[in-house]
C-alpha cells in the first residue's frame, strides 16, 4: 500500500480507491478501532474522503462521521452525490453541520443544504452567525440551477477613487477575503458594478495610480436568475476565468469562478446522458427500490411503443406465413433504422443544448440530415440487397428489403432531428423523450415499409 516515498497509495491504475485501503478502513470501523480509523482517514484529501464515504455502507458512514467528530473534513460534503450527502447530513448533529458550513465557501455551503427540506434548512441556518445566515438565505432565494445558487458571495469590491496602494493595503488587513480570487471589482456607492481590475494589472501598477484609471469596463456580468447552463456557455464564449453576478438593479451580488463552471458542465453533461437513457436522477449509490422506481416509467412507455410496433407486424401475419424469410429479415430493417435515427437524435440534442441549432439554421440542418439518411440508405440498401440475394437466392426479396432500407433510413434521419426540434419548441426537454419516439417511428416505419412492400410485390 506504500510507494517508494513511504506515502500510502490510495488509488489503483483505473483511478478508484484501492480495495486494500477500503478494507483496512472497514475493518477498523467494524472493530471499533477509532485510532486506526483516524490514522487512515484524517490525512485524506476531501475528494478521496468523499469517494471513501460513497463506498461505505450507510451504517459505516455514520460510524466514520462519529469517529472523526470535529476533525471531519467539511470540504468532502460538496464532493458527495446528493443521495449520499443527504444520508451523511442525517447522521450529523445539526451543530456539526452548521460548523461544517462555516468552513465552506458560500456557494459550496448552498450546494450542501439546498436539497434539504425547509424545516431542516431552518434548523441548520439558525445555528449560524447572523451574517453568514443572511448570505445563505439570500442565495437560497434564487431559483434552483441559477447563477445565484452557484455564485460565491465572498468577493472584493472597491470604489473607483481609491488608489492602487489603498486597495493593496486593504487586502492585506481585511480578515474576510475569499480564499481565492482573480480580480477586484469596482463599484459605485450604491454597489452598482462599474468594472473590474485583474490582479496582475493591480500588482503591476504604481501605488498612487487610481483604480478608475486601470479599470476594465469590458466585462460580462451575469444575471443572478440566469440558468447555470447559460453561465457555462458565457464562460466558454468569452474565455472567462471569473465573472461578476448582478441582480435586476445591476448591483453586484456575487462572483462565479471557473471551478464552479467545471462542476456545472460535469453536472449538466451527466444529467443529459442519464436523461437520454431514461434514468434521470439515478446514481449507483441509490437503493434497489429507488433504482427500480427510476427506471420503471420509461420502461412502461417503451412497452407501449413495442406493442405498437408488434401490432404493425400483426397486420401482415398472413404475408409472413407465406414467406418465412420475411421474419428473418424484419429485425435488420428496424435495427438499422433505429441506429441511424439515434445517431441523428444524439447530434441534434447536443446541438440544441449547446445553442448551435436554432431557427436560423434549422432548415439547412434538416436538409443535411435528410441527404445523409438518403445516401446511407442507398449504400446499405445495395449491400443488404446483395446479401439477401446470395442468402435466399431471391432477387425480388433483395429489391424489397433494399427499398425498405432506403425508406427507413430517410424517415429515421428526419425523425432524429424533427422530434427533438418539436419537443424543444414545446419547451419539453428533448433529451427526456426523444429516444422513445425516434425508436417507435423507426420500428413502425421499418416494419410497415418492409412488410407492406413484400405484401404488394412478393405475395
Amino acid at each position: 500500500m506504500q510507494d517508494a516515498a513511504g506515502e500510502v497509495e490510495l488509488r489503483d491504475e483505473e483511478g478508484g480507491l484501492r480495495s486494500d485501503f477500503l478494507h483496512a478502513v472497514v475493518s477498523a470501523l467494524d472493530e471499533g478501532d477509532a485510532a486506526k480509523v483516524r490514522e487512515l482517514t484524517l490525512p485524506l484529501h476531501e475528494a478521496d474522503l468523499a469517494d471513501l464515504i460513497a463506498l461505505l455502507r450507510p451504517e459505516q458512514r455514520g460510524a466514520l462521521i462519529a469517529t472523526l467528530g470535529e476533525d471531519f473534513n467539511a470540504a468532502a460534503l460538496p464532493e458527495l452525490d446528493e443521495a449520499v450527502r443527504d444520508q451523511v447530513l442525517e447522521v450529523m448533529p445539526t451543530e456539526q453541520v452548521a460548523e461544517a458550513l462555516q468552513q465552506l465557501d458560500s456557494d459550496e455551503a448552498v450546494y450542501v443544504i439546498e436539497d434539504l427540506d425547509k424545516e431542516e434548512q431552518s434548523d441548520i441556518l439558525a445555528k449560524l452567525p447572523s451574517f453568514e445566515r443572511a448570505q445563505l438565505e439570500r442565495s437560497l432565494e434564487y431559483p434552483e440551477d441559477s447563477a445565484g445558487r452557484i455564485m460565491q458571495t465572498d468577493l472584493i469590491a472597491v470604489p473607483p477613487f481609491w488608489s492602487v496602494g489603498q486597495t493593496i493595503d486593504f487586502m492585506r488587513v481585511a480578515e474576510d477575503l475569499p480564499d481565492r480570487f482573480y480580480e477586484v471589482f469596482v463599484v459605485d456607492p450604491a454597489y452598482h458594478l462599474i468594472g473590474s481590475v485583474a490582479l496582475n494589472r493591480l500588482l503591476r501598477s504604481k501605488r498612487p495610480v487610481t483604480i478608475e484609471s486601470i479599470t476594465d469596463h469590458d466585462i460580462h456580468p451575469i444575471q443572478a436568475e440566469a440558468d447555470q447552463e447559460e453561465v457555462a456557455r458565457q464562460f466558454e464564449r468569452y474565455n472567462l476565468t471569473s465573472a461578476p453576478v448582478v441582480d435586476q438593479d445591476k448591483r453586484l451580488v456575487g462572483v462565479i469562478t471557473a471551478d464552479d463552471v467545471v462542476e456545472v458542465v460535469q453536472e449538466e453533461a451527466s444529467e443529459d446522458i442519464l436523461t437520454m437513457g431514461g434514468v434521470a436522477g439515478e446514481s449507483v449509490t441509490d437503493s434497489v427500490w429507488q433504482t427500480t422506481r427510476h427506471r420503471f416509467t420509461w420502461l412502461l412507455v417503451n412497452l407501449g411503443t413495442a406493442l405498437l410496433a408488434a401490432s404493425v407486424i400483426g397486420l401482415f401475419e398472413a404475408t409472413i406465413e407465406q414467406m418465412v424469410a420475411l421474419a428473418v429479415l424484419m429485425p435488420i430493417v428496424a435495427s438499422m433504422g433505429g441506429n441511424a435515427g439515434n445517431q441523428t437524435m444524439t447530434v441534434t440534442v447536443r446541438a440544441l443544448a449547446m445553442k448551435d441549432l436554432g431557427s436560423a439554421n434549422a432548415y439547412r440542418v434538416i436538409g443535411r440530415e435528410a441527404m445523409v439518411g438518403l445516401l446511407n440508405g442507398l449504400v446499405f440498401a445495395l449491400l443488404l440487397g446483395a446479401v439477401v440475394y446470395f442468402w435466399f437466392g431471391n432477387d425480388e426479396l433483395g429489391v424489397v428489403i433494399a427499398a425498405a432500407m432506403v425508406v427507413n433510413f430517410l424517415v429515421a434521419a428526419l425523425a432524429g432531428i424533427l422530434i427533438p426540434l418539436t419537443l424543444d419548441h414545446l419547451d419539453v426537454d428533448p433529451a427526456v423523450a426523444s429516444g422513445v419516439f425516434v425508436t417507435t417511428v423507426t420500428d413502425v416505419v421499418g416494419f410497415f415499409a418492409f412488410l407492406g412492400l413484400a405484401a404488394l410485390w412478393l405475395v
